[in-house]
């Protein structure tokens, strides 16, 4: 039983995953990491979302990541810990973040009560989610507060964005989708990431890429022209369902009103922060 309209939580947490994201392409990540001794910008990126977890090595991040290469892993982990200890890769994304918000939506949206709004809604969405089985969820989850509107709501948003992703690594492995199928199926919706992107930062090669395609193909769910059969839209919508039902408590607990209205407010961010240039501008697509 839901209290939600149809798709109500799915739209909103696409809106807190989107308005987490910008952290990974921004250049004031960058430039916090390397004042760290961090230079690579994979190191970064695996450093920054990874740390919550502790000083971990390529095998945990192989489990709670999905869909990234063990072999790119380990070239950075655990030796990222050597350069920069976890807890100040932690603080080091805030401050990314914070300057990084800053830039995008400028001091007089971080300051609105629309933005502390916002954050109090998705801090509050955050307490209906559940710590068993979300390793990712639950290490974001033993982290402080911030006491910025603005990063409260950026804290908020990484923490409902986890919570969804590791609900939706239980639906990939009950789909029977391994790391590189769930990509490729991914992209072939034309809603996810394009294959240049994924590969130049996922670790896989155009081999296996290709391989996976033929797996797909061979299981009925891609065509010829890797496009997806009616039996991969389905399946894909299948998957997207269960990441629903496995993710609804935080949504069910803000209730259909505090649904719409944190939807609202976020989708206003996000489209200030996408035409300021959150995001590089070939992000996604099938080719």
């Amino acid at each position: 039983m839901t209290n939600l309209p149809p798709l109500a939580g799915r739209r909103c947490a696409h809106q807190m995953n989107l308005l987490h994201a910008p952290l990974f392409f921004s250049a004031d990540l960058d430039t916090e990491f390397k004042e760290l001794g961090i230079e690579d910008a994979t190191a970064m990126r695996l450093a920054a979302r990874s740390a919550p977890l502790g000083a971990v090595g390529a095998g945990t991040v192989a489990a709670t990541f999905y869909n990234y290469h063990h072999e790119l892993l380990a070239r950075h982990l655990p030796g990222v810990w050597e350069s920069a200890s976890p807890a100040s890769v932690l603080d080091a994304r805030l401050r990314a973040m914070d300057t990084t918000l800053n830039r995008l939506l400028g001091a007089e949206a971080l300051a609105s009560p629309e933005m502390a709004e916002a954050a109090e809604l998705a801090l509050r969405a955050a307490e209906g989610c559940t710590r068993h089985a979300r390793p990712l969820y639950s290490a974001n989850a033993d982290l402080p507060v911030p006491d910025a509107p603005h990063l409260r709501l950026w804290h908020a948003t990484t923490l409902l964005r986890e919570h969804r992703g590791d609900g939706h690594l239980t639906a990939l492995l009950t789909a029977g989708l391994d790391p590189v199928e769930a990509l490729v199926s991914h992209t072939a919706t034309g809603r996810g990431m394009s294959p240049r992107w994924l590969l130049s930062t996922r670790g896989w090669r155009r081999a296996d890429w290709d391989a996976a395609v033929e797996r797909l193909r061979g299981r009925g769910l891609l065509d010829a022209e890797g496009e997806l059969t009616a039996a991969g839209v389905a399946l894909r919508e299948a998957l997207e369902d269960e990441t629903d039902r496995l993710d609804a408590a935080p949504y069910e607990l803000l209730g259909a009103d505090g649904v719409a209205r944190l939807t609202e407010l976020a989708k206003g961010f996000l489209v200030a922060a996408v035409g300021a240039g959150a995001f590089p501008a070939d992000l996604t697509g099938k080719a």
